[in-house]
């Protein structure tokens, strides 16, 4: 009785390439961020964001990017009404019932609009003198030149950030930096004879130094 056929192929079958090393680094790395995807703006959390947060009420066109997880605890600890006093929170809710929260502007032309400034140019050449309706060279020229400049908006991860370091919101970041290897050196268990009580805090002046520096603070 002949023998059973066997099939004996004269080529290696090369249809499946091998992974490199990096994408198998890759797929051991489970956190690992794909192509196209941003990591989440919570300090020391390497999953992929998924959800956006506005950054306080001042700044609802400006948001965090959260994990879904991160997202929901920011989200738990939310206070639109943080800061404000009981006038402005009385103020603001009577807003939202009148006009749902919305802005409301004047019909009549401001000082700084187009006609009014076309109106004040042609009284101003009907006089014999030249436009200035920027006020550029009137009296108040000096004083505008000099005003102040607006104070930042922060967000409340960068606000309770600076908190930790001890900061304002005025803080620049040679002051953070300054700040952070002051409490650094301060909070370490050898700076302490081995005393771990400080440990906490010096967790939190980590944490608070490492979101400033993601936020472009320090």
């Amino acid at each position: 009785m002949a023998r059973a056929f066997q099939y004996k192929p004269k080529f290696v079958d090369i249809r499946v390439r091998p992974p490199k090393p990096e994408e198998e680094a890759a797929e051991q790395d489970v956190n690992a961020l794909k192509t196209g995807e941003r990591a989440c703006d919570h300090p020391g959390c390497r999953q992929a964001a998924t959800a956006r947060a506005p950054k306080s009420r001042k700044m609802l066109n400006e948001h965090y990017w959260f994990c879904q997880a991160h997202a929901a605890e920011y989200n738990r600890n939310w206070d639109f009404f943080a800061g404000m006093s009981e006038g402005e929170i009385r103020r603001r809710q009577e807003e939202e019932q009148v006009t749902g929260g919305r802005p409301t502007w004047d019909f009549k032309a401001s000082s700084n609009s187009r006609e009014n400034g076309a109106f004040r140019a042609r009284s101003a050449a009907d006089r014999g003198q030249f436009a200035d309706p920027f006020n550029m060279f009137g009296p108040g020229a000096r004083s505008a030149r000099h005003a102040e400049p607006e104070r930042r908006s922060l967000g409340r991860l960068e606000r309770n950030a600076l908190a930790d370091l001890d900061l304002d919101e005025t803080a620049d970041a040679p002051a953070i930096r300054t700040r952070y290897t002051e409490l650094v050196k301060r909070c370490h268990p050898d700076a302490n004879g081995g005393d771990r009580s400080a440990e906490d805090k010096l967790q939190r002046v980590i944490r608070a130094y490492q979101m400033l520096r993601k936020s472009g603070l320090a």
